[in-house]
């Protein structure tokens, strides 16, 4: 969208966590602001002086957001509002820093355990767990016995399989929530 421009990457102006999309991972978008479709949220940023999140707007949530979170897009919206408040109350500095974590461990599930039909479930999953639960996750996963030596489609069914038991414990799905 033009003269919509953010310096951000990781973290968008809606609350979405960018760094962790199978979209930009792909090469197929660029970011929020960086070249995008046109978006309602962004136009309304630029309309309301450009506040860096739209948690910043005196008018947030707005009606933009009315329904934004009941289904997702290439990301997961379940916890975006939750992610909003949690980058306010830590500073976006941590918070980048949380997600880049996030991101290396995205990496290492995609290099060591995506067989060709789990880059979604493995987004979702770190989109939506906490770091100590991803850290847990892949703590099991590397203390498999011979886990490195398995074949890649049990090396795959046995990540999502501890992703799965620990969304679980939360009451999280790990699917897209799509409009039907």
């Amino acid at each position: 969208m033009k003269g919509f421009i953010r310096k951000n990457q990781l973290f968008s102006l809606c609350g979405l966590n960018c760094g962790l999309c199978p979209m930009l991972l792909g090469g197929h978008c660029g970011g929020c602001g960086n070249g995008n479709q046109s978006c309602a949220i962004a136009r309304c940023s630029l309309e309301q002086g450009a506040p860096e999140y739209c948690c910043d707007c005196p008018r947030y949530p707005c009606e933009k957001y009315a329904h934004f979170d009941e289904f997702d897009s290439f990301i997961t919206h379940q916890g975006r509002r939750t992610d909003m408040a949690r980058a306010q109350a830590m500073g976006i500095a941590a918070y980048n820093r949380e997600q880049e974590e996030k991101i290396q461990i995205l990496d290492a599930l995609l290099s060591q355990c995506n067989d060709g039909r789990r880059k979604t479930l493995f987004c979702v999953a770190v989109n939506l767990l906490e770091v100590t639960e991803l850290r847990e996750a892949m703590e099991a996963i590397h203390t498999a016995a011979g886990f490195q030596d398995w074949p890649l489609k049990e090396r795959a069914a046995y990540a999502v399989g501890i992703l799965q038991e620990i969304a679980h414990r939360r009451n999280l799905s790990l699917k897209l929530h799509r409009k039907k």
